[in-house]
């Protein structure tokens, strides 16, 4: 039972650092932020686990883990408004080919980063973007001027 506590406790304490780190997709992660993670998942075994190296603790952890996922995406989708809170909501970054500043540094993505995102959407310009948003998954999707 032991495991299982510290499984939870530690679960909500990732979900809480995830939320305040912000958004990122793997493939916009710089190689230190992805070292960071393997850091932080060897850190959790090590305190879900302690020196228990059995399969049942092992077993214990992983299923608390998943059960908890299972659990918030479940909630997620029965209580529609406790959905901002566990997934968060999208991010306007870019109205009418103007960059949203305070939007844009509360997530800490500066113009570079969004002129590169939208380059890779084919759009050559921070002013050829009609809406620029962040989504809850981390990717940015564009909508293009339409002039």
């Amino acid at each position: 039972m032991d495991i299982v506590l510290r499984a939870a406790i530690i679960f909500t304490v990732v979900f809480v650092l995830m939320r305040v780190i912000g958004r990122r997709e793997l493939s916009q992660m710089e190689p230190f932020d992805l070292i960071v993670l393997v850091v932080i998942g060897d850190l959790i075994q090590q305190g879900v686990t302690q020196q228990d190296v059995s399969i049942t603790g092992a077993i214990l952890a992983a299923g608390t883990f998943a059960l908890l996922a299972v659990l918030l995406s479940w909630l997620g989708f029965r209580f529609p408004q406790l959905r901002p809170a566990l997934e968060g909501r999208p991010v306007v970054l870019v109205e009418d080919g103007r960059p949203i500043e305070p939007n844009m540094r509360r997530e800490r993505i500066t113009v570079e980063e969004l002129a590169a995102q939208a380059r890779l959407s084919q759009i050559d310009s921070i002013s050829g973007i009609r809406w620029a948003v962040l989504e809850t998954s981390g990717a940015i999707s564009f909508i293009p001027r339409r002039d």
